[in-house]
């Protein structure tokens, strides 16, 4: 076989001459081209892109957002400076210095004014309210002068106070219409007129050593913080004050006193809970006679004034003070509380026939009391109003201005 290949030559195996057929070749598949990956993009500066998190199973992953090309900002004039703040004036010979900038943001204290139209706020708005519902769009008859009446009665104002103040709205304006403010104006100035002779501050008669001060009311009127207050105020003018804690029922009124005294350096006198009360007042007074005191503060304990054998209790103590100074005490203030509407006519009536009351204080003006009652114990008992509270700190108790008051309870401004 291979001497046979090799007669062939070289023609012979070229042209494939005595050759055996070749074997056919089984059909390969075809190779695919090869794929190029493509070059990998150059990374541009810029925050790296956020990775989205994996798409569920069997939807398409989507592709992560490409970061947008980042173009070098173009070159351009330095920005703006601000100009400084002008610096503030500098204040003139006669102005004040500015106050600085927390001062400035801090709210400002309600006046006077306002603290005594909120505290009246029940009262002015039911009368107001009234007025308005009446006098508007009706003419002025008999019919509309009697509702007035019972508006002013509801409000405590008293029925012959109701009634003046009926009859001078209604003098020489029957038939015709009326605004309520004008009605509102005309209450005002008849309230003014019977609260004037009657607001007066309480005078302490410096011949008197000390001055001696009892004062009294019914249970949680505001005695002990009525104390305190006016001590304050007294210390304040320069007057050398002593304080009694005459409330010996009462532990924490002790204690409360006590507080006030050395709140505003006054001596307090005290005994334990339950000492007897008219002692205590013979020794305070005894003492503050002594200490050369301007004023002495008695403090008693609340007692209402239906309840007989307390209130000798009172007169008790009123008999033996007297022992120790025969006009003693020399004022005798009576506390009232101003949500009581018109129990405080009895309490004015019989305090004052057992205690002998020579002035009022009216407490609790706090936006939810009725105090147009105060008006009628002015119409009936013409007894002396040195202060009225409106709140609890020192400066919400203040001398009584008839004007204000009236002004007030009427809705109008100052």
């Amino acid at each position: 076989m291979a001497e046979n290949e090799g007669d062939k030559g070289f023609f012979g195996r070229l042209f494939g001459r005595g050759q055996q057929p070749a074997q056919p070749v089984p059909p390969q598949p075809p190779v695919p081209p090869p794929v190029i990956p493509p070059a990998p993009e150059t990374p541009q500066p810029g925050p790296a892109p956020e990775i989205p998190p994996p798409a569920p199973v069997g939807d398409p992953v989507p592709a992560p957002p490409e970061a947008p090309p980042q173009t070098p900002p173009l070159p351009g004039p330095p920005p703006l400076e601000e100009p400084p703040a002008p610096a503030p004036p500098e204040p003139g010979p006669n102005e004040p210095l500015r106050a600085d900038a927390d001062a400035l943001l801090e709210p400002a204290p309600a006046s006077w004014w306002s603290r005594l139209r909120s505290g009246l706020s029940r009262s002015s708005s039911s009368i107001s309210q009234g007025v308005t519902s009446i006098f508007t769009k009706r003419k002025l008859g008999a019919d509309t002068l009697e509702e007035l009446e019972d508006v002013l009665i509801r409000a405590d104002l008293g029925v012959t106070l109701a009634a003046r103040i009926a009859e001078a709205v209604g003098r020489g304006r029957y038939d015709k219409t009326i605004d309520p403010q004008e009605v509102r104006d005309i209450l005002a100035a008849e309230v003014e007129a019977t609260l004037a002779p009657v607001a007066r501050p309480l005078v302490i008669d410096e011949t008197k050593q000390p001055f001696v001060i009892l004062v009294v009311g019914v249970n949680g009127s505001g005695k002990t913080t009525t104390i305190g207050k006016i001590a304050a105020k007294l210390v304040r003018e320069g007057k050398k004050v002593s304080l009694a804690a005459g409330d010996t029922f009462r532990a924490a009124a002790i204690e409360q006193l006590k507080i006030w005294g050395a709140r505003i350096g006054a001596p307090v006198i005290a005994r334990e809970q339950g000492s007897d009360a008219a002692s205590l007042a013979f020794e305070a007074l005894t003492e503050a006679r002594a200490n050369g005191a301007d004023v002495l503060l008695m403090d008693t304990a609340g007692r209402l004034q239906n309840r007989t054998e307390l209130m000798a209790e009172l007169e008790k103590i009123v008999r033996v003070m007297r022992k120790v100074d025969q006009e003693a005490p020399h004022a005798v203030l009576l506390v009232l509380d101003a949500t009581v509407g018109q129990n405080a006519l009895s309490q004015v009536e019989i305090f004052g026939r057992i205690a002998g009351v020579t002035g009022l204080v009216m407490t609790k003006l706090d936006g939810t009391a009725r105090g147009g009652i105060l008006v009628a114990i002015a119409q009936k008992h013409q007894l002396p109003v040195h202060f009225i509270g409106v709140g609890e700190g020192v400066e919400d108790l203040e001398p009584f201005e008839a004007r204000d008051f009236a002004r007030a309870i009427a809705g109008l401004d100052s």
